[in-house]
């Protein structure tokens, strides 16, 4: 960034995660530290745990750990398999590959349904190769943040729901941000990233757990485990403790969060979503950026546009950040140079979107691209907000 850049535009951060941070949310992180033993801080995890259940559409325990969405992830996996035993992966991006190689990684079988980019499993696809094989569990994710496309998480819980394979669910990008009805569809085990929708600083993961999994989790056959096993976090979870040293000055900030959440209500929440993503969407659209993928599976939390030739993502996101001081991403994978995504989880609102697009068609006509007519994105946008 150049002075005279940071200097005249504030720093914006509009990632797919993780999130700007309300000051509400920053001032909570930066209370006085307390004695994560204390009764103080049981009475935080106590009252965490009934502001994040219904954001989670369970009545099971939601447990903390002290790490990143992926350390969840792997937390997972380690607890309810063994090594040598059949996982089905459901692919259909970046972070669905990920979790199939943790699964690999921890010795596990895998079996992959890949779906094309930008869209998301068939259903009828999934129950033929659940013939296949005895899996312990189908892993998927919720939201995929590469793609921006939305899994059918109910369809795929009504094929296990009467077999002892498990459901698994990456919503790190979709929780708290979209509609999850845990309990209602299904999946046994759901982990989450305190970086996205839940505004708070990356560091903190949650997982909560069916009864189902429960009863997986407490073997002692599984894969080797200490810090991420949930066996320890499950004893002491309804004392309102965690396992190890918790986070304190996160959990502050997640507990601020979660009051907001509720302020706002959590179906407002989701139409907020909703409604300025899709705003977004038809902005980029407007310049002459497609949204990439199914709109019918659109995510609510991220906008993946595509990028038209000779362009690439890449120079676009350089531009923004060098010209305006604001942060959105590209890809890192093999839709590098493609695409570009910008963040629509958390605290956004509608001044959030018009500021992106007209950055966006700035930073578009300064790399040659042909705006059809000046203003057209913001156009399409208030258009699609009405």
């Amino acid at each position: 960034m150049t002075k005279s850049t940071s200097t005249v535009y504030p720093y914006r951060l509009r990632l797919p995660g993780p999130t700007s941070i309300p000051e509400r949310i920053r001032l909570a992180t930066a209370r006085p530290i307390l004695n994560h033993r204390g009764p103080e801080m049981r009475t935080i995890l106590g009252e965490i745990q009934d502001l994040i259940k219904p954001l989670f559409g369970t009545q099971a325990p939601v447990l903390t750990f002290s790490t990143s969405g992926t350390g969840v992830m792997e937390a997972s996996l380690a607890n309810v398999l063994a090594p040598g035993e059949k996982v089905l992966a459901l692919v259909h991006g970046q972070f669905g590959e990920r979790y199939a190689q943790i699964a690999r990684a921890l010795g596990a079988e895998v079996d992959v349904v890949e779906s094309e980019w930008g869209y998301v499993p068939n259903t009828e696809v999934i129950a033929a190769k659940l013939e296949t094989a005895a899996y312990r569990a189908v892993i998927a994710v919720h939201n995929e943040s590469a793609t921006g496309a939305v899994t059918d998480l109910a369809a795929i819980g009504a094929l296990l729901r009467d077999r002892d394979t498990l459901l698994l669910v990456d919503s790190v990008s979709g929780l708290g941000g979209m509609e999850l009805q845990q309990d209602e569809w299904g999946v046994d085990i759901v982990v989450t990233g305190s970086q996205k929708a839940l505004m708070c600083p990356p560091g903190l993961a949650f997982a909560s757990v069916s009864e189902k999994a429960r009863k997986v989790i407490e073997r002692d056959d599984r894969c080797a485990r200490f810090y991420l096993d949930m066996r320890k976090a499950l004893a002491v979870v309804d004392k309102n403790e965690t396992a190890f040293t918790c986070p304190v000055s996160l959990l502050l900030g997640v507990h601020e969060a979660l009051k907001i959440i509720h302020e706002e209500g959590l179906p407002q929440v989701f139409a907020r979503h909703r409604r300025l993503s899709n705003a977004l969407r038809a902005g980029c659209v407007g310049l002459g950026l497609p949204a990439f993928g199914d709109l019918t599976v659109a995510s609510s939390t991220v906008v993946v546009a595509s990028v038209p030739a000779p362009l690439t993502g890449g120079e676009i996101v350089k531009h923004m950040y060098d010209n305006y001081n604001t942060a959105i991403a590209g890809a890192r994978n093999k839709l590098s140079g493609k695409v570009i995504r910008i963040g629509t989880m958390g605290d956004i609102s509608e001044a959030d979107v018009m500021t992106d697009l007209y950055y966006l068609e700035q930073s578009l006509s300064a790399l040659g691209h042909n705006v059809p007519t000046p203003g057209c994105g913001i156009a399409a946008a208030i258009e699609a907000l009405r």
